[in-house]
This record gives C-alpha cells, structure tokens and sequence, in this order.
C-alpha cells in the first residue's frame, strides 16, 4: 500500500449510521487518503472498519487505533487480512496498547507492559496460520516513546503518534528513519474566536489528559503540571488545536511535514462543540482546496 499525505482522522463513537457513512463519503469526495477512526467502548473497530470500506470506493481506512486487549493477536490478523483481500488493500490496522481504565477498569484485563506487551502481539499476528492472505502487511502501532517507536520501525509500516506537536514529530523522525510510516494526528479547529477554539480544545482534551501515558509524553515535550492540570493552559490547548486563519493552521500542518511527517491526519473539531465534523474546515484543507 502507498498512502498519500493527507487523511482525516475524526471520532466516530457518537455518529450514527448515515452519520458515518456521510463522514466516508465526504471524506473521499474531498480526495483525502485515509480516514481514521478510534476505538472506545463504542462500535467494534474491524467490524466498523468493514463497514466504512464498504461505503467507499477509493478510500483507505484506518483504525486509530484498535485496542490490542480488545482481540487476540490471531482475531488482529484474521481482520486485517480479510479487510484487505475482500475490499481491494485500502485497510490500515492501526493497534496501541490503550489506557489503564479502559484495559483494566472496562474490559478486565490485566495492563501489561506496554513495549514488551505488544511485542509479543506482533510476534503472536506474525506466526498467525491463515487460511486467507492480504496482499501486504499495513500495520502502524500508536506509539508516543522512542521504545515503541523503534518497535514501529523495527516490526510494523510505521507510526500513528496522537496529541503531539511538531516538536515530537521531528523527534519520531529521527527513530523511525527515512522508510517507515510517520502518520502524525493533529486536531484542528477553524475559528478565529480564541475563547471557541480554547473551550473546545479543553472539552476535547480532558480525557486525554487524565490518562498517564499522554500526560508523560506532554511532560517529555516541555510543558509543566501546571500546565496540565485544571482545564489546561492557553499554550498547552493551543499547542493541541491549533486554531485561527487558514494560514495558521496550513502552517502547523506544514511544519510537521517539515519535521519529517509522511501523512498528516487533521481532526477537524467544530467551533460550537458538535460531535459532528466541520465540513467547512475539510473543504478548506482538502487535498485539492
């Protein structure tokens, strides 16, 4: 699979159905290459990954990311190899170690080392005896840390890296190296009102920011507790979204390109706090605008 340089990444857990397939075909109407989708405790991520291929014709689709705890390693396989071979390769998997609550607290599994836990996933898909074969292994792991950033490079096509900045993807860069995937999210929100775009961003990020895995990559990038607590700081929120003219936002998605980002998947937030995506903003930043 050869990817382009802009995707959509949105969360799909609230969307209903003709939401969701409104979402895939405005999204490949607007000649994006991947759209990206999460997995919570909403729709089962292969299940809906069929699903959003199966409204599409061109698309690529990514799941960003599936839980690992949420299948067995053989289940991963199974999925990503029928996605592929009955909808023509345009199926990412997409897989990350996930957050204690959600591992521990929902599904009741035990939360294992997270480098080492997902090696042995990787090892586990690799050894998986199928019946059925896709044409190529598109597999990218949720990775913030250089060790798992390394086991991005060294066992999968590359990274998603989600919540970061320009900052870290320069430092992805350098461990992942010249061929790997660099798939690098950044949440956008097409406004020039301060107080909307800010409003948004800390309502979008408080759950983010209760997880340790985030909070230790934050603190990696420079900013502080005081930062992080309460609903966040101006410079933090705007570090996340990032907000204002088409010009302000074109440059952060040009300066992670910059930093050495193969793709670059925006989250188009709606200034009034809509589940539903912006579709000006798409527009604005489409491929072809």
């Amino acid at each position: 699979m050869k990817i382009g340089k802009y995707g959509v990444w949105f969360s799909t857990n609230a969307l209903d159905t003709a939401q969701l397939a409104a979402l895939a075909q405005g999204v490949e109407r607007l000649n994006y290459d991947v759209l990206w989708y999460p997995e919570s405790l909403s729709y089962e991520s292969l299940a809906l990954g069929g699903f959003l291929l199966g409204q599409t014709d061109r698309l690529c689709l990514g799941s960003g990311i599936a839980n690992i705890y949420g299948r067995d390693a053989v289940a991963a396989m199974a999925g990503h190899d029928t996605l592929n071979t009955l909808y023509g390769d345009r199926f990412i998997l997409g897989l990350g170690v996930s957050h204690i609550p959600l591992v521990e607290g929902r599904r009741g599994h035990a939360y294992g080392k997270p480098v080492a836990t997902m090696r042995a996933y990787l090892d586990s898909m690799a050894a998986a005896e199928l019946a059925i074969s896709a044409p190529a292994r598109n597999v990218v792991l949720a990775a913030l840390g250089p060790n798992m950033l390394a086991l991005a490079r060294d066992r999968a096509a590359g990274a998603l890296p989600y919540n970061v900045t320009p900052e870290h993807t320069a430092e992805a860069k350098k461990i992942l190296g010249p061929d790997a995937w660099l798939c690098v999210e950044q949440k956008i929100c097409f406004t020039s009102d301060p107080k909307a775009a800010r409003d948004v961003a800390a309502a979008n990020m408080a759950r983010y920011m209760a997880t340790p895995n985030y909070r230790n990559n934050w603190l990696r990038l420079g900013f502080s507790e005081d930062e992080l607590s309460g609903r966040g700081s101006d410079r933090f929120l705007d570090a996340m979204v990032v907000w204002g003219s088409e010009e302000d936002i074109r440059s952060r998605i040009d300066a992670h390109f910059a930093a050495g980002a193969t793709h670059v998947c925006i989250q188009p937030l709606d200034p009034s706090g809509a589940a539903t995506p912006d579709w000006s903003a798409l527009e604005a930043f489409s491929p072809g605008g």
